[in-house]
């Protein structure tokens, strides 16, 4: 309660963030912005109350896309403020039975690659009804979204789904952990694929721990602290054991949502004698992949790619980490052209569970990205987070685009020696030439 005291004296009500949150931007009501949401919360915690329906309903909407802390000149940690809001609603407030349902199934299925795979085989029989759903009230629109956003096939088991140590295929500079994460590997396993031949190639042995998990983000935006909290303490650990061990240069991650999240384990655990000290000390050594290559430098190209690019920056990389250049840097140097994406601050609307707990706002804010990344007219889009790629994907299909969207580690692992991605190769993409060292 201290540190939110703390967040919510330093707030000096002068709306900025007004500007630049979409829940306000497509609603126009005060209290679905930022300010109007820390008025709920400051209420609620300085009289010690229960959290209301209205107090509810308002913090559900928020995306915690932070654009808001982006904006901010007084520097307001939204961040932490709305998650301890989602923490005391949780314990406080009692959901009707259908938004219990949803919010219990999520926290249940997410987290765990086994479950997920099972459920999302089962989502592909269900899929063609979702239609039938959507009346259903209150479940129904949220129900079928859930299925809407099931891809049609799944795609096979990766190697990387167990631990293990991938040796250097160049000389050895560093060793990194890689988050293997929890719906990633299932729904798309070629991103971390891309990331260790990516990276073995800069000279980094890679480390997929034992016991390393779901990071605990998803759960932890919905209010569920506890799980949220075990889930990064076997994280903490395992990533410890590591560091203790043979040492790691970075705890590299994949997905800019779980970047945000463990960059703030220190935080999180501040209070907790037993892992402040190494909860700060896996903050410090997480990094987003873009970081990780960045700072070791990308590999010789070995092809021209040459392609139109709009880069779609997540939330969380942006706003969440302030990772801002470092990937369209990297994806200019690997030869693609990039595109900024107009009103490239506003969410797309995925937000971990939020398409599917808020699947009307989230379908609004996905057509207006859509309408905005097609108005640069890009033969591919690339962006950091599985979550945005789902998302836009939905978008794209709905809108009859057939342009592919692929996270930017892919991209980079092409230019520079990796097999062409599937989606492109599906998509009938051509070859492109090879560069002159490639040719020697």
């Amino acid at each position: 309660m201290q540190a939110s005291e703390k967040i919510l004296r330093s707030c000096v009500h002068c709306g900025f963030c007004t500007a630049t949150c979409p829940t306000y931007l497509l609603l126009g009501d005060e209290l679905d912005s930022p300010r109007g949401r820390i008025y709920l919360i400051k209420d609620m915690f300085e009289n010690g109350r229960p959290a209301t329906k209205e107090v509810v309903r308002h913090v559900d909407r928020c995306l915690s896309c932070l654009s808001c802390m982006s904006t901010c000149p007084s520097g307001v940690n939204y961040m932490h403020l709305v998650d301890h809001a989602r923490a005391h609603i949780e314990k406080t407030y009692q959901r009707d039975w259908t938004d219990r349902l949803m919010r219990a199934m999520l926290a249940a299925i997410l987290p765990y690659p086994n479950r997920l795979r099972w459920a999302l085989a089962l989502a592909g029989f269900a899929r063609p009804f979702a239609g039938l759903l959507r009346p259903i009230p209150k479940l129904g629109a949220r129900l079928a979204a859930m299925l809407e956003l099931a891809p049609w096939r799944l795609p096979p088991r990766t190697t990387l789904d167990h631990p293990q140590t991938i040796s250097a295929t160049a000389t050895q500079r560093g060793r990194v952990a890689l988050l293997s994460g929890c719906a990633q590997p299932v729904l798309n396993p070629d991103i971390n694929e891309a990331t260790v031949r990516l990276l073995t190639r800069m000279g980094l042995e890679i480390v997929l721990p034992e016991g390393e998990g779901c990071c605990g983000a998803l759960v932890h935006h919905i209010g569920k602290e506890d799980q949220a909290h075990a889930a990064a303490k076997r994280n903490i650990d395992a990533w410890c054991a590591e560091i203790d061990g043979k040492g790691l240069d970075a705890i590299v991650i994949t997905a800019s949502g779980c970047g945000t999240s463990i960059k703030d384990y220190g935080f999180m655990f501040r209070n907790d004698p037993a892992y402040a000290e190494k909860a700060a000390k896996v903050s410090a050594l997480a990094k987003d992949v873009t970081e990780v290559v960045s700072r070791f430098g990308l590999p010789d190209t070995t092809r021209k790619p040459d392609l139109v690019v709009a880069y779609h920056s997540a939330c969380s990389m942006q706003h969440g980490q302030q990772i801002k250049d470092e990937p369209k840097k990297l994806l200019k140097a690997a030869g693609f052209q990039i595109r900024d994406v107009p009103e490239g601050h506003i969410c797309c609307g995925s937000a971990g569970t939020y398409n599917i707990l808020q699947p009307e706002i989230a379908g609004r804010l996905r057509a207006r990205k859509v309408g905005n990344i097609m108005k640069m007219s890009p033969e591919v889009i690339a962006t950091g987070n599985l979550g945005c790629m789902t998302q836009i994907g939905k978008g794209l299909r709905e809108a009859q685009h057939t342009v592919p969207i692929l996270h930017s580690v892919e991209l980079l692992d092409w230019a520079t020696g990796g097999p062409m991605p599937p989606v492109l190769v599906e998509r009938g993409f051509a070859e492109p030439a090879p560069t002159a060292i490639a040719a020697e």
